[in-house]
């Protein structure tokens, strides 16, 4: 089943592939969650908000990162021993 990302509106304007993977890299070497902001300020190249919102929205939906009340943190573990890890768990 494929999911399909839903917007309220139609965003202005969509991200490229390189503010998608700008905003990944510094995702991946935060140790702890991130506020907006705070994102915004680390990237290397300014990003419209509704831009920004767009990129998490697609990471939230694909998996990678979780966007909660205390911030945003990458989540994302391509790892096969944990893949396998997670097929061979028993669930509860």
């Amino acid at each position: 089943m494929q999911k399909t990302i839903q917007f309220e509106r139609e965003p202005l304007h969509y991200p490229n592939l390189k503010t998608v993977l700008m905003v990944e890299e510094v995702l991946k070497n935060e140790q702890l969650p991130i506020k907006r902001e705070t994102l915004k300020r680390k990237l290397s190249k300014k990003v419209q908000h509704q831009t920004l919102n767009v990129i998490l929205k697609y990471l939230e939906d694909s998996g990678k990162i979780i966007d909660g009340h205390k911030g945003i943190i990458w989540v994302y573990n391509p790892s096969l021993e944990m893949k396998r890890a997670i097929e061979k768990g028993m669930r509860v």
